[in-house]
């Protein structure tokens, strides 16, 4: 007896032993199987994209994405991804006002094809301004550099106008007189010009469209003028081949306060 109880207390023995061995066994996925390991679930990293942030510092769009985190309290939506918003191409009510210099240089730029459109320049203006020169009252002062002409008043004054003067290489200085006065004169190109523009007309009646303008002043013997313009842009550029040209309304004004015989120094 006492040795079939000691033989069945060794065999329960061995089962206990071997229990778990059979445990893990039962486990164990097949060898022919792949074995799956488990881990913990990966904490999501933080995604870069393009969302607005409110005065950014740093440019926006594409820079953003590149440097700018969205916000914590934005979350991550890799679903939904916010994209910055772009200016209504198609209708400009929605951007802001242009700058007045801006739209002044826009509007230059826009005439600069077509110089009859250009505002004429405030400073060229017939107006009244302090002369200490040393010409007397009645004459004329010609400044070439400045395009200024003077019609000296005396007391310290003179009345100044903004004109036109020779291109490179056709200006000229000296004095003269006025030898003759004409209103709305007739022009006939010297054959010096005709040789340079064979496509002048050879002679032109005065009237509107006449190149001299509206008055005329003739500089002694020689070929030069002081004329009105049918172009009042050219005043205050190297536009000529010699003439002092003004805008007509300046000439005939100018016409009426100087004689025949008056001095005019060209400088």
């Amino acid at each position: 007896m006492f040795k079939k109880t000691t033989l069945a207390l060794l065999a329960g023995a061995s089962f206990l032993c071997a229990a778990p061995h059979q445990a893990l066994a039962f486990d164990q996925p097949p060898s022919n199987e792949p074995t799956v390991l488990y881990a913990p679930r990966p904490v999501p990293q933080p995604v870069r994209t393009a969302y607005m942030q409110p005065r950014s510092n740093m440019g926006g769009g594409f820079i953003e994405f590149l440097f700018g985190d969205a916000p914590s309290s934005q979350g991550y939506y890799p679903q939904q991804p916010v994209y910055q918003q772009q200016p209504d191409y198609y209708g400009r009510r929605g951007l802001p006002p242009m700058d007045p210099q801006q739209q002044m240089l826009r509007q230059q730029q826009e005439t600069a094809l077509d110089p009859a459109q250009r505002p004429f320049d405030p400073q060229y203006e017939k107006q009244l301004v302090e002369y200490h020169g040393k010409e007397g009252a009645g004459t004329i002062v010609v400044d070439t550099p400045n395009k200024f002409l003077y019609l000296v008043q005396g007391d310290g004054r003179a009345l100044r106008y903004g004109i036109g003067v020779g291109r490179p290489g056709f200006t000229w200085s000296g004095v003269k007189t006025i030898s003759a006065k004409k209103e709305w004169p007739a022009w006939t190109p010297p054959p010096e010009m005709l040789a340079r523009r064979p496509d002048l007309p050879r002679h032109m009646e005065g009237g509107p469209e006449n190149p001299l303008g509206a008055r005329a002043m003739y500089l002694g013997s020689s070929l030069y003028r002081i004329h009105g313009s049918n172009e009042p842009w050219t005043i205050g550029t190297n536009v000529s081949s010699g003439c002092i040209r003004m805008r007509n309304e300046d000439v005939i004004d100018l016409y009426g306060r100087v004689n025949v015989g008056a001095r005019v120094v060209v400088m």
